[in-house]
């Protein structure tokens, strides 16, 4: 199971998982791969159980269903939370496919969606992508090779703002990069940032930290042209 861009809770075409099962058939060594429409409910589940051992069954978008995150929110910004029951219901039918869960989803991996969190599995376990992840981690921030150099990218500040305080301590530049990088140059440097996206609750976190770093903790503020999804205007 995974997720494709963000539907917002409905069905979207254009981010189907459906193309993905032929590649995946390619990378598994032209391995049948069957894809199903859905990724919860009954007729999910009778494929499932009726699947030859060794099989290989690639889910419809996870995002697909509110249920997976938890919310969604409009053109607009108004935000509407999924139904706490119907949560519970996605989680348990996700559940059921399975016996054991193996979770090499890195870059989702601190979210608390339905499937991070949610199945309910006696066997969990951490996949080869996410040990390499934690293992290259561990290395450049216990014992990183000098000069160290972190690059920093990404839209929101608040993903990232508790990370940014702990690496300054540890690197000897730093760069901000995306989206985010607006919101230093608006706090930092006053810049008129227009229809750019920023957290206006950064100007009271460590602007004055981040203003004047030590000759060993620099912060190098640099940005790069967004996408042109209207953006909130500032």
């Amino acid at each position: 199971m995974s997720h494709l861009g963000r539907p917002d809770g409905k069905v979207v075409e254009k981010y189907s998982l459906r193309p993905v099962s032929a590649e995946l058939s390619k990378q598994l060594e032209d391995k049948p791969v069957q894809f199903l429409s859905d990724c919860v409910g009954p007729d999910v589940e009778s494929a499932v159980n009726a699947a030859e051992p060794g099989s290989v069954i690639l889910l419809e978008n996870l995002r697909f269903h509110i249920e997976e995150e938890g919310s969604v929110k409009d053109k607009d910004g108004k935000k509407t939370k999924a139904d706490p029951d119907a949560v519970k219901a996605f989680r348990q039918g996700l559940t059921a496919l399975g016996d054991v869960y193996v979770n090499d989803a890195f870059g989702t991996a601190h979210r608390a969606h339905s499937s991070m969190v949610g199945v309910q599995l006696p066997q969990r376990a951490a996949g080869f992508l996410m040990k390499k992840e934690l293992e290259y981690f561990a290395k450049v921030l216990e014992n990183p090779e000098r000069p160290f150099l972190a690059i920093l990218g990404g839209a929101k500040v608040s993903d990232k703002i508790q990370l940014i305080e702990n690496m300054l301590d540890k690197v000897d530049s730093l760069i901000i990069t995306g989206g985010m990088a607006f919101t230093f140059k608006k706090t930092l440097d006053g810049m008129k940032v227009r229809a750019s996206t920023v957290h206006f609750f950064f100007s009271t976190v460590p602007s004055a930290r981040l203003a004047t770093p030590s000759s060993t903790n620099q912060v190098l503020k640099k940005s790069r042209p967004l996408s042109k999804r209207p953006r909130r205007r500032t």
